[in-house]
C-alpha cells in the first residue's frame, strides 16, 4: 500500500510591502552673487573758509545771521517816492491856483494861496488861530474817545449774542442813517451851546461807525478757531480773549480809521449851528464877512488836524496787525 506523502499546507507567501516613492526634493535656487560694493569716495578735506552759513550752523549748533547788504534806498526808497509825489502834487496844485486866480477866476470867490497864508499868519499873531483850534481839538478828542469806546464795547458785546443782535440790528442801522445835522437843534435844546453839545454830537457821529464795524468784525471771526479752542478745554473767557478779540481787531480798527474824520465833522457841525468859539465859528464868521481867504485858512487847519489824527490811527493799526502777513496788512 503506497503511502501518499502528505504535503503540509504551504504558508501564504508574504507580499513585499509597497513603499510610497518619496517626492524628489526641489533643487535649491542658486544664490545670486553679491554685487561688489562701490568703493567710497574719499572725503575732501574741509576748508573752513569755504563753509556755508548752514554748515556752520550744523557744526556749531548756533544760528548764523546772514547779513543782507540792503542800501538806504532799498529800505526807504518807496517812502521817499510816495512822500515826494505828494509834495509835488501839492506844489503843482498851489502854483496852478495862484496863477489861475487872477486870470481865470474872480479872486473874491477863490482867493489866492498867498492870501490864505497871510490870513493864517495874522490869526497866529492875534492868538485867534490857536485858541479856536484848541477848542475844536478838545471837542474832537473827547467826542472820538467817548463814541469809539462806547461803540466798540457795545458792538463787541451785542455781536457776541447773535439772537439779540438780530433784534436790534435794523434799529441801529435806522439811527445811523439819520443825518447828524438834524440832531444839532435837538442837542442845543438838551445841552445848550457849550462844549458838551459839540462833544456829544461828535460822539454820536462816531458811535455808529465803530459799533457797526466792530460787530461785523466779531461776526466774521473763524468759527473753526473757536471750536478748536473749546475742544481743547478752553473756557468762554479764553475764547473771548484769545480768539474773538484778536480776530475782531480788523473791523474795530477799520471803524476807528473811518470815524476820525467824522468826529471832526460832528464837532464842526455843532460849531456852525451855534457857537462862539472853535474853527467852525471861524468859518461862519469869515463867511459872514465875505472873507474867502479866512474860510480857506480854516479849511487848511481842519485838513491838517484830520491828517495828523489819521496818521496816529494808522500807526496803531500797523502795530495791532504786526502778526499778519505783509500782503494782508497792505
Amino acid at each position: 500500500m503506497s503511502t501518499v506523502d502528505e504535503k503540509s499546507p504551504e504558508k501564504p507567501s508574504k507580499k513585499p510591502s509597497e513603499k510610497i516613492p518619496k517626492t524628489p526634493k526641489t533643487p535649491k535656487t542658486p544664490k545670486t552673487p553679491k554685487t561688489p560694493k562701490t568703493p567710497k569716495t574719499p572725503k575732501t578735506p574741509e576748508n573752513p573758509a569755504e563753509k556755508t552759513p548752514m554748515s556752520a550752523e550744523k557744526n556749531t549748533g548756533q544760528s548764523v545771521t546772514i547779513p543782507l547788504n540792503r542800501t538806504w534806498w532799498n529800505k526807504h526808497g518807496s517812502k521817499v517816492i510816495i512822500w515826494g509825489g505828494r509834495l509835488v502834487f501839492v506844489a503843482v496844485l498851489l502854483v496852478a491856483w495862484q496863477l489861475s486866480a487872477d486870470r481865470l477866476f474872480d479872486v473874491t470867490f477863490t482867493s489866492r494861496p498867498l492870501d490864505v497864508l497871510d490870513r493864517l499868519v495874522e490869526w497866529h499873531q492875534d492868538g485867534l488861530l490857536w485858541s479856536n483850534t484848541w477848542v475844536t481839538l478838545q471837542e474832537v478828542i473827547l467826542g472820538f474817545a467817548l463814541g469809539a469806546g462806547s461803540g466798540a464795547l457795545t458792538g463787541f458785546v451785542l455781536a457776541s449774542l447773535p439772537t439779540f443782535y438780530r433784534v436790534i440790528d435794523p434799529f441801529m442801522v435806522a439811527l445811523y442813517s439819520l443825518p447828524k445835522v438834524a440832531l444839532a437843534p435837538l442837542f442845543i435844546v438838551w445841552f445848550g451851546i457849550g462844549l458838551q453839545m459839540k462833544v456829544l454830537l461828535a460822539a454820536v457821529t462816531v458811535y455808529f461807525l465803530v459799533f457797526l464795524n466792530t460787530a461785523v468784525g466779531v461776526r466774521e471771526v473763524d468759527r473753526g478757531l473757536i471750536d478748536a479752542v473749546r475742544l481743547m478745554g478752553g473756557r468762554r473767557r479764553e475764547v473771548v480773549w484769545k480768539v474773538v478779540l484778536p480776530g475782531s481787531m480788523t473791523g474795530l480798527l477799520t471803524g476807528l480809521k473811518v470815524a476820525v474824520p467824522y468826529s471832526l465833522i460832528g464837532a464842526v457841525i455843532g460849531e456852525l449851528v451855534a457857537s462862539n468859539r472853535g474853527l467852525g465859528y471861524l468859518i461862519s464868521d469869515a463867511a459872514a464877512n465875505f472873507d474867502t481867504a479866512g474860510v480857506f485858512a480854516t479849511l487848511v487847519v481842519l485838513g491838517t488836524i484830520a491828517t495828523v489824527l489819521n496818521l496816529i490811527v494808522g500807526m496803531l493799526d500797523r502795530r495791532a496787525n504786526r502778526w499778519k502777513p505783509l500782503e494782508v496788512r497792505k
